[in-house]
């Protein structure tokens, strides 16, 4: 990636519905070049997709934690069964496989405390492959920005 191409995906980032014309008068440059380049980030996997930021609260989900699940035994086939179970949990936003002390970290959103209390309660605790969790409540997000260009090795 040089210069132009982090430029491209910083200003993606910003807004991923300005138009090509739009995100080339911006970058000063021609709007083929800009399309171009857009494609070929694509391509590259660089660019994955284009996403609505969406207020969870609006979808009733103002409540939000992190869950640091441990399972066991540790095996393929429990970590693949997990995943995919927890992903198909509708309190579930996302799922993130780890390493170290906990074997997964769960983003949950739902309704209030009532309805998180009956999640780990209800949905968790039943789990027999779950030897543990542990869960941090998330008072405020800072909006993420995945790094335009990561540093050379």
């Amino acid at each position: 990636m040089d210069e132009l191409d982090s430029a491209i995906v910083r200003l993606l980032q910003t807004d991923a519905r300005q138009s090509n014309r739009e995100l080339a008068r911006q970058l000063g440059i021609a709007p083929s070049t800009c399309l171009e380049r857009v494609r070929a980030l694509t391509r590259k996997g660089v660019i994955r997709g284009y996403h609505a930021d969406i207020d969870p609260a609006a979808l009733n989900r103002g409540v939000q934690a992190m869950v640091s699940v441990q399972v066991r035994p540790l095996s393929r086939a429990v970590i693949n069964a997990f995943k995919s179970s927890a992903a198909a949990m509708p309190e579930v936003m996302s799922v993130y496989v780890l390493s170290g002390g906990d074997d997964f970290l769960l983003h949950v959103g739902v309704r209030d405390l009532d309805h998180l209390h009956g999640f780990l309660l209800d949905r968790l605790s039943k789990r027999k492959e779950i030897v543990g969790w542990r869960t941090s409540m998330i008072f405020q997000q800072v909006r993420e920005v995945a790094p335009e260009r990561l540093p050379e090795t």
